[in-house]
């Protein structure tokens, strides 16, 4: 047998942090994006975001890498966006994304962190909120990649 428990924080942007996600859109993405967590294995814990990001707290299976985790969330919601929101053509995620792992012990922070995004984003932006979530962590990054 083997036993694992692999918490996540994932945090991925909008193409050009545009603020496509908004109204019904914003109340019916995470949902879809933590049905497509559940189809792939893992389990959601919070799924939210402002308008122009999101944040994903779930615990994956090893059987998927993270990487193809993210791909399969980022493109499979894309679609879903595109098919049921018309008005939002132009909607698509930034290349990329942050994941940082959890330990049990910080797992309530996290995801009371993640469903007060709103009101944390009345005082801090996105660019800041994730570079502070880099340097909190340990990732070492060149400033002119992380918002190309």
């Amino acid at each position: 047998m083997s036993f694992s428990n692999l918490n996540y924080h994932i945090v991925f942007s909008t193409k050009e942090r545009r603020p496509f996600l908004q109204g019904d859109a914003a109340l019916r993405l995470p949902e879809y994006i933590g049905g497509i967590i559940k189809e792939l294995g893992g389990i959601p814990l919070v799924v939210n975001g402002p308008a122009d990001h999101m944040h994903v707290v779930a615990v994956l299976t090893p059987k998927t890498a993270l990487m193809d985790c993210v791909k399969s969330i980022k493109g499979a919601s894309s679609k879903w966006v595109h098919e049921t929101f018309r008005d939002l053509a132009d909607f698509d995620w930034q290349d990329g994304y942050a994941a940082f792992t959890v330990s049990r012990s910080a797992l309530d922070k996290v995801v009371e962190y993640v469903q007060a995004q709103q009101e944390h984003h009345r005082k801090i932006s996105f660019q800041e909120e994730l570079i502070g979530l880099l340097k909190r962590h340990g990732v070492q990054y060149d400033e002119r990649y992380v918002f190309g």
